[in-house]
């Protein structure tokens, strides 16, 4: 069975003062991403995918192409604005990209089995892709959807609030996923300062990974063509993952499990995680857990 890691790297980076997808973190300068390409291919993963920005699109294919093994098929693709639905057109000035979902449409050409989407400039942790390649294997067919979910309280900054969503679960069966907006550890307690809500911090959070199948491509797309008639929507609003998701598991088009990642995670939002994610990928590399370099 072939499987492939998406990794979505259009983003700007705002708080973090440089684009952080290129950040030489690891202890040889390898950047987050190939750590999470790293754990995948470790894991059975052969083919990887980047959805960037068309000026990284060179950069990245250079940097990466020499570095992965050769059995590995590699597609850097550029989201762009352009890249819409046959027959419909989009004239108006939009400085910001189409969303998640578009960024993983970006990708309906190269992709036609079981695939991962994550965050690039985001550690899962070397477990949470053996559980994703394994649920994989268990559930061949093309509606089993799932998010590979993380520890709430092991997901929260020591730098300020968060925003995540928290899962509500039936079992290992998803019911939804709550975005709460800021999430602050209080005692022994998550409050969610924006809303009241508390949590014991021991529900499953959603970082965005996510194991998707090809199936999800034309719901996207359908969503994509009736968001572009809204003059409203198209202005500033985005296209989410979790949203497409939430749409197939209310019409029944999809069935979603999670799957607890069993690992940490590490984030790099403001500058001040880039120090704890450096001591962490380099303690890591000690300890055996990677290569050193990570690319032989």
């Amino acid at each position: 069975i072939s499987m492939t890691l998406l990794l979505m790297a259009a983003g700007s980076g705002s708080r973090y003062g440089k684009l952080k997808q290129f950040d030489d973190l690891g202890p040889n300068g390898e950047f987050l991403m190939e750590f999470a390409m790293y754990d995948a291919i470790k894991n059975g993963f052969d083919q990887i995918v980047v959805i960037t920005k068309k000026e990284n699109v060179s950069f990245l294919q250079e940097h990466l192409e020499p570095r992965l093994p050769e059995n590995i098929k590699l597609n850097i693709l550029a989201q762009e604005i352009t890249d819409l639905p046959d027959g419909v057109s989009f004239s108006g000035d939009r400085p910001k990209p189409w969303g998640t979902a578009h960024a993983v449409w970006t990708a309906r050409k190269v992709i036609d089995g079981p695939f991962c989407v994550i965050n690039a400039d985001d550690f899962y942790g070397q477990s949470a892709y053996a559980n994703a390649a394994k649920f994989i294997k268990d559930h061949p067919s093309d509606n089993h959807y799932a998010l590979v979910g993380y520890t709430l309280k092991d997901t929260l900054s020591e730098h300020g609030s968060v925003s995540r969503g928290v899962c509500m679960t039936q079992g290992d069966d998803l019911i939804s996923v709550d975005e709460r907006l800021k999430l602050e550890r209080q005692g022994n307690a998550v409050i969610d300062l924006d809303s009241g809500m508390e949590y014991t911090g021991n529900e499953l959070a959603s970082m965005n990974f996510w194991i998707c199948r090809p199936s999800i491509f034309e719901v996207i797309e359908t969503e994509f063509r009736e968001f572009l008639e809204d003059e409203n929507l198209i202005r500033t609003s985005e296209l989410y993952i979790p949203k497409t998701i939430q749409k197939m598991l209310q019409d029944g088009a999809a069935k979603v499990k999670v799957v607890p990642a069993n690992d940490e995670w590490f984030g790099v939002t403001y500058a001040s995680d880039r120090e704890t994610a450096v001591e962490s990928l380099e303690q890591k590399t000690n300890e055996g857990q990677y290569s050193a370099p990570l690319w032989p």
